[in-house]
């Protein structure tokens, strides 16, 4: 078992070494600009989730269903359909004419017009749903699957001859009273779906990932029990995914998409306390994982938390004769301190194109919107950040991404907003085009 190697700050950190909390208000540094919001409306009035993009369009997830945004004018893009599904989280991904969308909530049947039912019940359903989205205006509901303990969230892989798209569904916390989601719970569920005919997609695999039952927790940090993946990041490429599982870090050979394998396996049993996410950047030498301290409703950017805690982790992939490994590098979390107020944890983000440099942009609920260069694995640094302040959101920022020239970002309460980052950061990156962008599924850029 690899640890990663750090040393935790024993108390509080004083306020007095930070920069000041942000007042109510937009603020940002001066080479990120805020330019516009799209106000939550309609039918979709709970909490926004995931975004995937494709083309000229922007899928954006809500605990209700997802919003279509056209970005033709990407300063001020234009809602065009709303798709009213309920199923939270509704993490949403696209490929080609399919998206999928994810369901973690106990409901009364696969419907869209589903009842919310107790996990306990037999015949509650939780899973992904698979839409065609070959007239992207008019999204059609074409097939199911049930997976256990439902999906929290998915990730794809398509096959080596692009026949088929593989959907890697996490989901965790199990429970003995729920009949669908019983403990043990070490799996990954595995959905094949072929892409010419998506009505024919089965759930093929459930491999077990921790057979000795993973990382057993420890209440007194709150740090989780593995039981299962949060999240797992997909690059085909490399026939890599790096898995957020709750106690662990892990890094799977993916080359036979139907049976992963691990290769390495990391803990921090210091500061780390749920495996929320994780990203490769461009070459596949690094992962950089993030930890949702608390859940996402702790203020965990206060002075009380040290700046290792509810943060980024960077591990470098070293290479060796017995293969690949994760080894720790460093940590990242924004450096504003935050009041006891604002809900602020590392979330969702995506990779800023720019070759030969190693920048990501990511979401931190009430703590706003960070970009920051982790080039050098040992000491990344911010250098562009966007804060509403304390207040003007019920929750903060979700997920934030960067397509095609800017960035764009789910807020949970207040709808979906668009950035523009200075030409000094992403100059090289406005000029990338990218056909489409699922954060859980990476593709290359450049080379």
């Amino acid at each position: 078992m690899l640890a990663a190697v750090a040393v935790a700050f024993a108390g509080p950190v004083a306020a007095s070494a930070a920069e000041p909390d942000v007042p109510p208000g937009e603020i940002a540094s001066s080479n990120m600009t805020h330019l516009s919001n799209q106000p939550k409306n309609g039918a979709l009035q709970g909490t926004g989730s995931d975004i995937a993009f494709q083309g000229k369009y922007a899928f954006a997830g809500n605990y209700d269903g997802f919003t279509v945004y056209d970005l033709t004018d990407k300063e001020n893009p234009e809602q065009v359909v709303q798709v009213y599904c309920p199923g939270s989280q509704n993490d949403v991904s696209v490929y080609k004419n399919i998206l999928v969308l994810s369901t973690d909530s106990s409901r009364s049947d696969d419907s869209c017009a589903s009842t919310s039912l107790p996990a306990t019940e037999k015949s509650a359903w939780e899973g992904i749903k698979i839409w065609d989205i070959s007239n992207p205006l008019a999204p059609e509901y074409v097939k199911s699957i049930e997976t256990y303990c439902g999906s929290h969230t998915h990730s794809l892989a398509p096959s080596k001859d692009g026949r088929d798209l593989y959907a890697y569904v996490s989901s965790y916390s199990p429970n003995a009273t729920f009949p669908d989601c019983q403990p043990p719970h070490d799996i990954v569920s595995i959905v094949k779906i072929p892409v010419k005919q998506p009505t024919s997609a089965a759930l093929v695999a459930t491999p077990n990932l921790f057979p000795d039952g993973g990382y057993p927790g420890d209440p007194a940090r709150r740090a989780s029990t593995t039981s299962g993946c949060h999240d797992i990041t997909t690059y085909a490429k490399y026939d890599l995914a790096a898995g957020a599982c709750m106690g662990d870090g892990i890094l799977m050979d993916i080359s036979n998409r139907e049976r992963p394998k691990v290769i390495s396996r990391v803990r921090d049993t210091v500061n780390f306390a749920f495996w929320h996410s994780a990203s490769f950047n461009n070459d596949a030498t690094k992962v950089v994982f993030t930890d949702e301290l608390g859940g996402g409703g702790l203020a965990t950017c206060t002075g009380e938390y040290a700046p290792e805690l509810g943060a980024n982790g960077i591990y470098d992939i070293e290479r060796s004769r017995y293969g690949k490994k994760l080894e720790f590098a460093s940590y990242y979390k924004i450096p504003r301190i935050n009041t006891a107020n604002e809900n602020c944890v590392a979330h969702n983000g995506s990779l800023i194109p720019v070759e030969g440099k190693d920048l990501m942009v990511q979401s931190w609920y009430q703590g706003g919107v960070s970009v920051f260069d982790f080039t050098d694995s040992d000491n990344p640094v911010e250098v562009a950040w966007f804060d509403r302040g304390e207040g003007l959101s019920g929750g903060g920022t979700w997920s934030t991404y960067y397509y095609n020239g800017y960035a764009y970002s789910n807020d949970l309460s207040i709808g979906f907003d668009t950035f523009d980052i200075d030409d000094s950061i992403d100059g090289p990156a406005e000029q990338v085009r990218q056909y489409s962008l699922n954060p859980q599924m990476q593709t290359s850029f450049g080379h």
